[in-house]
């Protein structure tokens, strides 16, 4: 169920940002003729020919004592090993390299598909440097110039030709949730919690993951899978102590989930990495629930859990649509409400308005605070429709989509969430100019 993962990896400055950006579609990774410029992995949803994919800039693997090699090799050894299909970049214009030779040593030993990418083929007359490329072992090399954006597509139709098909067709009527966050919120005692109450666990299935356990059980006549979200269950230190190997962890499951529970720790406040993490189940379009965890050990007063909130509510202003759980793992406080909050929010992320009751809202709307003009030019809205569930998306259709400011956007937000449930999920509304 979730999205393959393809990681572009090499040495520094072979262009794996230019390339990551023309997959994407828009400028997210640095580019910048310095070596080792991009040193976390970069994350991003891609897509060609209908195929959907996860895809992962990382920073360049190099041997040496310059600063940040040994973090940088890190992020991309981890980047390997949760990929599906791995894109190998070098530098066509340089040749090979030692660099190269032993980044090829370090793919060899994954046991994962392996597509080798020559960069900087800027025309016909550079072709012949490929050749030498085959002598790396990975079979044909593809001739690819980040900077024209030439061969590229013949590039991502091998890449989808090594997604392997989808290990588990059945369907699944269950709703799928997963526990997301930094280390050490308290992610895992909480599914040992949730498990401990009195449920039926129906299975242990295993996931799309590789050494995931997706967990099913029973609540109240309610089919649920808790998507595992354990650690890099891997030898060596160097996985265990980076930190942000959470967010690729997170960025699966979420994959993975209709619903993300993002779990913060009350007892270290909010941190700069959970908005990241977050972010990426709002920007990935899943119901979102907060839970604050070890709730119990604070010492509290009548305001402390309004102020808690007040906190979230201002770090977190993307998520003002996501319901707020105080809970504790350890005295199971409140767990007890977790399945039917999980089930309403599941039920508003599959909420569909009809078209004239949607437009009368739209119509109400407009009529309390009119639309805007700029320059002279006056907004006006047509017509409405829902498009699609999960997360609910409607399209506006306007005169000029220019005029359709997103302060605007968020006002019509508003009224719609006045008149209609959609606790928990965002929802999406895309103008459209009417030809």
């Amino acid at each position: 169920m979730g999205l393959p993962v393809v990681a572009i990896v090499g040495r520094p400055n072979v262009g794996k940002s230019t390339i990551f950006n023309r997959v994407v579609g828009e400028r997210i990774s640095i580019v910048e003729d310095t070596p080792g410029v991009t040193r976390d992995r970069i994350y991003a949803h891609g897509d060609w020919v209908g195929h959907e994919f996860s895809i992962i800039d990382t920073g360049g693997i190099e041997i040496g004592d310059q600063p940040f090699v040994k973090q940088i090799t890190a992020q991309a050894e981890i980047a390997i090993e949760e990929a599906d299909v791995i894109i190998f970049m070098v530098n066509g214009k340089e040749g090979i390299t030692n660099a190269d030779e032993n980044i090829a040593k370090i793919l060899y030993r994954s046991n994962k598909p392996v597509v080798l990418a020559v960069n900087k083929i800027d025309n016909l007359e550079s072709r012949a440097d490929i050749y030498d490329f085959y002598s790396l072992g990975f079979g044909d090399p593809y001739a690819i110039s980040g900077a024209h954006g030439i061969g590229l597509g013949d590039l991502l139709d091998q890449v989808i030709d090594n997604f392997s098909e989808q290990q588990d067709d059945k369907e699944d009527n269950s709703i799928r949730f997963s526990l997301i966050g930094r280390p050490n919120v308290g992610k895992s005692s909480l599914v040992n919690a949730i498990l401990g109450e009195e449920r039926v666990i129906v299975s242990d299935v295993s996931g799309t993951t590789r050494d995931a356990i997706n967990t099913k059980f029973v609540d109240d006549g309610q089919e649920f899978t808790m998507v595992d979200t354990a650690g890099l269950r891997k030898r060596g230190k160097v996985y265990e102590n980076t930190e942000r190997y959470s967010v690729m962890r997170a960025m699966k499951a979420i994959d993975n989930s209709n619903i993300a529970l993002v779990v913060l720790n009350a007892e270290e406040g909010i941190r700069e990495q959970d908005k990241r993490i977050a972010g990426y189940a709002h920007d990935a379009g899943k119901g979102v629930i907060i839970l604050v965890n070890k709730w119990d050990t604070l010492k509290k007063t009548n305001s402390t859990q309004r102020e808690f909130e007040a906190a979230i509510r201002a770090e977190f202003q993307y998520l003002s649509y996501a319901p707020i759980l105080f809970v504790s793992a350890l005295t199971k406080q409140r767990l007890a409400k977790l399945p039917a909050l999980i089930k309403t929010v599941y039920d508003n992320h599959g909420r569909r308005i009809s078209s004239s009751s949607l437009n009368d809202v739209i119509m109400d709307a407009i009529a309390i605070t009119p639309t805007p003009s700029i320059k002279g030019r006056k907004l006006r809205i047509y017509y409405a429709t829902q498009v699609k569930t999960a997360p609910p998306t409607i399209v506006v259709f306007v005169n000029d989509v220019e005029l359709m400011h997103f302060s605007y956007v968020r006002y019509l937000e508003n009224q719609i969430r006045k008149y209609y449930d959609f606790t928990g999920t965002p929802l999406k509304i895309i103008p459209r100019s009417r030809k």
